[in-house]
């Protein structure tokens, strides 16, 4: 399991306090204190097993930094602020984050909060809907028969999957993919329907990936 962390925090003592005290756990923690480097970085450089995000950052608001690295690539987050009032949190929950700390807080719960994350996320196999699905092994199993996706087909499939109920544009889904980035909408589309077929889903009455016009995909189990 992956113990790399990504950190995105401005103030600069908040952040040293944060890596020192995760180093002592065996994570290894990459820090930024700017949105905008934070976002360039991540395009390439994006294997961390978290992020820990701040809200109140300069130049971006750490909602929209939130939604941007998930459109790079779907990681955990655990939101860490000092706006601990009840609409935000449902806010963050709401955009889809693991958890949120409001400041100030124990270093000790962050890290508590860290593993049982990667804990319930380490699971190699997992069930949903009329699908069973190993990510280690790259593989899904609909009705006790394998289902023979390529690797794109996959990484679009789990991303539909790990997103379930929300709908999700052809940019975000190209972004999740290892699809080059100028990739044109219609292959989107196109690995939709091998998808689609090969899971026999009825494209004209979907009943796991229904399409959302004009926008992308949203997987409904």
């Amino acid at each position: 399991m992956s113990k790399r962390v990504l950190l995105v925090e401005d103030d600069l003592q908040m952040q040293a306090l944060i890596i020192d005290y995760l180093k002592d756990y065996g994570f290894a923690t990459t820090a930024f204190d700017n949105p905008k480097d934070v976002l360039e970085d991540f395009k390439t450089n994006n294997d961390y097993a978290i992020i820990i995000l701040d809200l109140m950052l300069p130049f971006m608001d750490g909602f929209d930094l939130f939604n941007k690295l998930k459109q790079i690539k779907n990681i955990p987050i655990i939101i860490s602020t000092a706006r601990g009032d009840i609409g935000n949190k449902i806010h963050g929950f709401e955009l889809g984050a693991d958890d949120y700390l409001a400041k100030p807080y124990e270093p000790r719960e962050l890290v508590l909060r860290i593993e049982s994350i990667l804990k319930r996320n380490s699971n190699k196999s997992f069930k949903i809907s009329d699908f069973t699905i190993d990510k280690d092994n790259r593989t899904v199993i609909i009705d006790d028969f394998p289902v023979d996706f390529t690797k794109i087909e996959f990484e679009i499939f789990i991303y539909l999957v790990e997103n379930q109920n929300k709908i999700s544009s052809r940019e975000q889904i190209l972004n999740a993919s290892s699809l080059d980035l100028n990739t044109k909408n219609r292959t989107i589309d196109m690995h939709i329907s091998n998808i689609r077929a090969k899971i026999g889903d009825d494209s004209k009455n979907p009943k796991y990936i229904k399409s959302v016009w004009g926008i992308g995909y949203k997987f409904v189990g």
